[in-house]
């Protein structure tokens, strides 16, 4: 369901994108030439969008075809999402980092290093997507990340991680992780479901798909 709703909305970006390109080179052609063009029912011209599976084509000028590009600017769930998102992969990069001196499964310091590898690209992303809607959030208000994250570990139990050795650690920590992995898929469904952007979207189809996996391979270790 989440993945076709991405496609559904990219597919839609893309043939609005790809109309209103088309409405500006034919603009473009008429200032140019004196060569004859399809024009709609104002006179100006009009591009013909292809519609939906099952829909027919429509024809669209050049106006109605600029209204009809998609609105993703970001709203208070995607700025939530993200702040939130990089404080979350922050802990969990925490509990990974201990792996390699305290774990003593070869499989659970080899699924720390899986974590860590995906993780910090994910902060990175969320990070820089922060910076470059920085306008964004500024016009749309002060958004910050409030309330309680699903899944973090309280420092009780982060010490107890800290403190535990060989296998009492690898069992804490797939304990801990787990529901530090559903925390997160959590959140991701949520903000697929209140957010707007593309990108945030995106980031949060990954990190389901990705978690999940990871979810079940812990279960099964």
């Amino acid at each position: 369901m989440l993945n076709r709703r991405r496609t559904a909305r990219v597919r839609s970006s893309v043939v609005v994108s790809t109309v209103v390109a088309a409405v500006l080179a034919l603009g473009a052609c008429d200032s140019g030439s004196d060569a004859p063009t399809k024009a709609n029912g104002d006179g100006g011209p009009s591009v013909v969008a292809p519609g939906r599976p099952g829909e027919p084509a429509r024809t669209l000028s050049a106006e109605e075809a600029a209204k009809a590009a998609p609105d993703d600017s970001p709203n208070s769930a995607d700025f939530s999402y993200a702040q939130m998102m990089i404080m979350h992969h922050g802990q969990a990069l925490d509990m990974t980092s201990l792996a390699p001196e305290r774990a003593a499964s070869t499989q659970v310091k080899r699924l720390a290093e899986r974590i860590t590898a995906a993780q910090k690209p994910e902060m990175g992303a969320m990070q820089g997507w922060l910076k470059n809607n920085a306008g964004a959030k500024e016009k749309g208000g002060h958004h910050h990340a409030g309330g309680s994250m699903p899944g973090m570990a309280t420092p009780a139990q982060l010490a107890q991680l800290r403190a535990a050795k060989g296998k009492a650690f690898d069992e804490l920590f797939l304990k801990l992780m787990i529901t530090h992995h559903q925390g997160a898929v959590t959140m991701a469904t949520e903000v697929l479901s209140d957010g707007n952007n593309v990108l945030i979207e995106e980031m949060a189809n990954d990190v389901v798909a990705q978690q999940t996996s990871e979810i079940n391979r812990m279960r099964s270790m």
